[in-house]
């Protein structure tokens, strides 16, 4: 069974075979694969009104657990985004009433993001969706092969972020 990736590697091969086009095959089906994923979370997300940033953001609320609220700055570190990415994300979400900022009981000086009845609704059904919609995308993968494929990227992802574990 060959892909597309193994037509352009073989190209390489042929064209210079000094070179080990491994990583090529690795990287290039990994950039493939984020392009088919994106294109149909997006789909999903915006069934929604949402975009896959305000999703990101609406989510991580929810996984908080009840009140549902973060800092900006945990929300910030979690979402690996810069502060006026963040902003920007927060204050379109507070425009459609997703999301409240709140005083913060602990620091007078802070405020705390928090879900409102309707954003908690919306989320609740939106990762309902997601999650049937990644299930979908993943079908074709046997339960052993999502444990090893979840094992190798997860070794791989902590060599390039070593201080996120």
């Amino acid at each position: 069974m060959h892909d597309q990736v193994d037509s352009f590697i073989a190209e390489w091969q042929r064209e210079r075979p000094e070179l080990d086009a491994t990583p090529m095959g690795l990287i290039g089906r990994i950039a493939r694969l984020e392009q088919h994923l994106s294109r149909d979370l997006a789909r999903i997300f915006g069934q929604f009104g949402l975009q896959r940033g305000e999703f990101d953001v609406l989510a991580s609320l929810r996984r908080s657990g009840a009140p549902y609220q973060r800092s900006p700055t945990a929300l910030f570190n979690t979402l690996m985004l810069s502060s006026g990415a963040m902003t920007n994300r927060l204050d379109r979400l507070a425009a459609r009433g997703l999301i409240e900022r709140i005083p913060d009981p602990h620091d007078r000086r802070s405020l705390l993001v928090q879900l409102t009845a309707e954003g908690l609704d919306l989320i609740n059904r939106a990762v309902e969706a997601h999650l049937a919609n990644e299930q979908r995308l993943i079908a074709s993968l046997s339960s052993e092969q999502r444990e090893q494929l979840a094992t190798l990227l997860r070794c791989w992802l902590l060599d390039l972020e070593p201080n996120q574990a």
